[in-house]
């Protein structure tokens, strides 16, 4: 039943996009890659990474000069490298990072089949390409993980001990758990996230839609509960599994989580500052532990339960999603005058774009992490 039941989950798990969305060429003169189907930038290297399994995976990073941290994203089980690299240029922009994505074994123009193991393999080999060729410290690199991502994400960060932070998007406590109501973690599970975050000593930001009907957001918030150092947690209210970036909230956050993993240097020691009074979050296990906040003392933290009206992003995330055409984000608050806590959730805000030029790119791929680990009539 166990090896039944493990190599469902692993089929559930990825769906690699057939045809990949990009291809690849090599440049006669220079000998450098390139890939086909999206822009050119003179800032972006195209790359092929060998891990120790023996699979060649394709990588792209993206350049930054007033750049002092290194996000490397793991993206989700639905999208490669072609359908992602738009939001990686404008996280790279937005953000002030240097960023490096890659494509899984399998998928898009690398090597290979994908399976948990292989992922592990995956990121490993592209923290290396980081430290190796681009000269990345441990405590300069964030780990970004969104949805599956999460898995190779939580697995690296349990081995880099002086890493600067996590981001965790929509992620899952495991594979079985998305599958079933399950309580406890079985041998035969996959992407065992919910016993791999204790582990975690950096700060790590929880990023959930309180309306995800492919990872609920239970998920989100149980690992949340479980971090050793807590950042204010972002819970979008009416955000499903693949439509939170539309929202103005979802950058205005990590620029704010950036800002504030980037003036405090890596903790040696494993506590985290507590120069703001802890968080009281929803439903916690543990209220004794205080919230990571970030670094600015005039704003008092309160859980980010932004609300939006009516979401029309369908349920499997193929339909296109409706983003604003105001490329200006309003500011529904400042930061130079504190607010007093509240547990009531906010007023209704329509979902928009949250960076300038995502909403053609969500239109024109609907990219994203497509019913992950949902089984279907057909597939069972």
């Amino acid at each position: 039943m166990g090896a039944v039941t493990s190599s469902m989950a692993a089929k559930f798990a990825f769906f690699p996009p057939h045809p990949p969305s990009y291809g690849l060429e090599e440049e006669e003169e220079s000998g450098k890659l390139r890939m086909t189907g999206v822009p050119a930038r003179a800032n972006v290297d195209v790359l092929k990474l060998r891990t120790k399994r023996g699979n060649d995976v394709v990588a792209v990073y993206f350049k930054n000069p007033s750049a002092s941290l290194t996000v490397l994203h793991s993206h989700g089980n639905a999208a490669d490298l072609g359908q992602m690299y738009e939001l990686f240029s404008e996280l790279s922009l937005h953000l002030r990072v240097n960023l490096l994505g890659y494509d899984y074994s399998g998928y898009g123009q690398s090597t290979g089949k994908p399976s948990e193991q292989n992922t592990y393999a995956d990121v490993e080999a592209a923290y290396r390409c980081l430290v190796e060729r681009y000269g990345a410290k441990e405590e300069d690199v964030i780990l970004y993980g969104q949805s599956v991502g999460s898995g190779p994400t939580l697995d690296l960060a349990t081995r880099l001990p002086r890493l600067r932070a996590v981001v965790l998007h929509s992620p899952i406590m495991s594979g079985l758990r998305v599958m079933y109501p399950v309580k406890r973690t079985y041998w035969f599970d996959i992407y065992k996230n919910i016993d791999k975050i204790p582990l975690v000593s950096c700060p790590v930001l929880v990023i959930h839609g309180t309306a995800d009907d492919v990872v609920d957001w239970s998920h989100g918030k149980q690992l949340w509960e479980q971090c050793k150092e807590k950042y204010e947690p972002l819970w979008i209210k009416g955000g499903n599994h693949c439509d939170l970036e539309l929202y103005p909230q979802y950058i205005k956050h990590l620029k704010k989580f950036v800002s504030a993993v980037e003036k405090f240097p890596r903790l040696r020691n494993g506590s985290a500052p507590t120069t703001d009074q802890p968080e009281n979050p929803r439903r916690s296990t543990d209220i004794r532990e205080k919230s990571w906040s970030n670094t600015d003392h005039r704003e008092v933290s309160r859980p980010s339960t932004d609300h939006r009206e009516n979401p029309r992003v369908s349920t499997d995330c193929r339909d296109k999603s409706r983003a604003s055409t105001d490329k200006r984000e309003r500011t529904r608050k400042t930061i130079d005058h504190p607010e007093k806590p509240s547990n009531s959730v906010d007023q209704p805000e329509k979902a928009r774009n949250s960076i300038d030029r995502f909403g053609e790119m969500f239109r024109s791929v609907g990219f994203c992490n497509i019913d992950c680990f949902r089984p279907t009539a057909t597939s069972v």
